[in-house]
């Protein structure tokens, strides 16, 4: 949440993944409805659930009539403070309220100097109610609309003890879209050079800001699990930080200090966007049911990092598998090949003839809109690689080729290029050297998106080889 990148850099690295059972069910020991109704009409005081083999560090319930200031603190920001957000953070409760069981975080869009001015609300526990290991689970309902951007996320209580962001590290419970209601984002931030790990949450019935929904965050000392009404959909174990040229801190560094929770709703900025005409103000609140905060007993804390697994190249020297496009494959799944669309894109794509065949309808707002991707290519320091691949055009347009770092700050290792396709099959060759840290997790894009066309793409006899 503090430094996004654009909605180009986050969203191409999401492998988008849909779970069959997305309601609103829990997982054992936990309930993701909050206040009950008393015969009286009012909210009935909620007991904080137990959950086994766990111990409650605090929560809140909000059952009171304004904000617990022995757990919360307001944290005003002037408009611009990060991410190039529109938003006053402020003290006021017109931003910041608590109402029937509910903390409600509010947008409000005002005037000023003759301009449209944005206020709302963050909270942090700072100060407050840090911990160090634990499981933070909370209940939150999000709005809907262009340009709001709802988020649940815990930062370090001191923040230069291992450097300023990115190599304090940043744990992300639960990001959402304003203008996509139906997908949660889960995110982890560390480094330095800036790493990230993100997976997406898609609901296949309703939305997220239709009702309250559960998101948590299981953090141990060699993992941490991310998990939507109980359902898992993210892990994570192979983080790092250092100062940039530097030996790594020893693992599991920087998450092995002491973090706290912050909830806000932005409006605007790099990710979301800005509001426009369709946004509507008078519904621009995010609702949060509970916060509950859970520690074990007890945390084993002599945790070694994993080892890197890097992909191995197939018998030729090809760190591309299926890239003769000779076996059918499941493009919506992380096997391999993965078609994506994005930001208004619409097409298909389908493998036939020892092709990939890909059919755009509308172009997207984006370069990446459509596109085509594989990741896990491993990226070793020092060493030189090669990129070719065959491709044509129904009628001449362009696209464009790169290979990405989805989880080391999206830097590119063969840079974003243009290319001009024909309605003869050509052959295209690209060298390029890494000088960053080894990275197991390179990732072959071909965009089509944004670029003056929507004509069919044909590909095939991609290859990417190490060269020395």
């Amino acid at each position: 949440m503090k430094m996004k990148k654009t909605l180009t850099l986050l969203l191409a690295c999401a492998m988008a993944v849909s779970m069959a059972s997305c309601g609103s069910s829990s997982s054992a020991g936990e309930t993701s409805s909050g206040k009950e109704e008393s015969s009286s009409g009012e909210a009935a005081k909620a007991a904080t659930p137990k959950l086994d083999g766990y111990e409650l560090l605090w929560s809140d319930e909000f059952d009171g009539d304004k904000l617990n200031e022995d757990i919360w603190s307001y944290d005003p920001h002037e408009p611009g403070w990060t991410n190039n957000e529109l938003q006053e953070y402020t003290t006021s409760t017109d931003n910041v309220f608590v109402k029937d069981g509910v903390l409600t975080l509010k947008a409000l869009k005002t005037d000023k100097n003759g301009k449209d001015y944005y206020t709302s609300g963050k909270v942090k526990s700072q100060g407050k109610k840090d911990f160090t290991y634990g499981k933070v689970t909370v209940s939150a309902k999000v709005p809907q609309g262009q340009g709001l951007w709802p988020a649940i996320w815990m930062m370090p209580t001191d923040e230069q003890h291992y450097g300023q962001w990115p190599k304090c590290g940043e744990i992300d419970i639960m990001e959402v879209l304003g203008n996509d209601t139906k997908t949660a984002y889960g995110t982890v931030h560390y480094g330095e050079p800036h790493a990230q790990q993100q997976k997406d949450y898609k609901l296949v019935v309703g939305s997220f800001a239709e009702k309250f929904h559960e998101y948590s965050v299981e953090w141990e000392p060699g993992e941490m699990r991310w998990y939507i009404d109980g359902n898992e959909y993210l892990k994570v174990n192979d983080w790092f930080t250092a100062v940039d040229g530097e030996d790594e801190k020893p693992y599991p560094a920087p998450f092995d200090q002491q973090f706290f929770v912050q909830l806000n709703l932005a409006v605007g900025g790099d990710w979301p966007g800005n509001p426009d005409s369709t946004t509507n103000f008078d519904k621009a609140q995010f609702e949060i049911d509970y916060v509950r905060v859970y520690q074990k007993p007890s945390y084993d804390k002599n945790v070694k990092k994993p080892e890197v697994e890097m992909r191995k190249a197939l018998e030729d020297g090809n760190f591309i598998y299926n890239g003769d496009f000779k076996e059918a494959e499941d493009l919506t799944d992380d096997k391999n090949w993965k078609f994506l669309l994005f930001n208004e894109g619409e097409g298909s794509a389908k493998i036939e003839n020892g092709e990939i065949v890909i059919t755009s309808k509308k172009e997207g707002t984006e370069e990446y809109s459509v596109q085509l991707v594989q990741p896990e290519l491993p990226m070793i320091k020092g060493k030189k690689y090669k990129v070719t691949f065959e491709a044509y055009a129904e009628k001449p347009r362009d696209m464009i080729v790169c290979v990405s770092a989805p989880t080391a700050g999206w830097i590119r290792y063969l840079k974003d290029t243009k290319l001009s396709l024909t309605t003869e099959k050509k052959q295209f060759t690209y060298e390029f050297e890494v000088t960053a840290k080894t990275d197991p997790n390179g990732r072959l894009e071909f965009n089509m998106g944004k670029c003056g066309s929507t004509e069919t793409i044909h590909i095939t006899n991609v290859r990417v080889e190490e060269i020395k």
